[in-house]
């Protein structure tokens, strides 16, 4: 159960962490797209923040797996610091060059900090949310 619980954690993280944190850049000017992305993507044509959601799930999961045994503070930090490198490094060395981009965006430090932020915001919403779960 803990494991389907982390997955709705990454997930729900995904879409009101990650995505309210890029809406707000967004707004600010500091990112030139907006927020739930609902442009259909391959192969089954669901919205692009769906398909980003299910990823953020599973990632939900290995993010839990090393985080459970922390507590306190350090569950938090953990959090933040698994969350920014785990999903970045793949994201921008794995997905990027698969979606014929350059690798880390040509090396981009503003892309490449706008997702260590995104992402460690997103981790610090999984753990927030397990904590909710496991209080409920």
């Amino acid at each position: 159960m803990k494991w389907l619980l982390a997955f709705v954690a990454g997930f729900v993280s995904t879409l009101v962490f990650h995505q309210g944190l890029l809406q707000l850049l967004h707004a600010i000017g500091a990112f030139p797209h907006p927020a739930w992305n609902m442009a259909p993507v391959p192969p089954l044509g669901v919205p692009a923040v769906l398909s980003l959601a299910f990823w953020g799930g599973l990632w939900g999961i290995a993010l839990w797996a090393l985080v459970v045994n922390r507590h306190g503070g350090k569950r938090w930090l953990w959090g933040a610091i698994w969350g920014a490198l785990l999903p970045s490094i793949v994201a921008l060395f794995v997905v990027f060059p698969l979606h014929g981009l350059p690798m880390a965006g040509g090396f981009d430090p503003k892309l490449i900090a706008g997702a260590l932020l995104l992402n460690g915001v997103w981790g610090l919403g999984v753990v927030g949310l397990m904590k909710l779960y496991r209080q409920g």
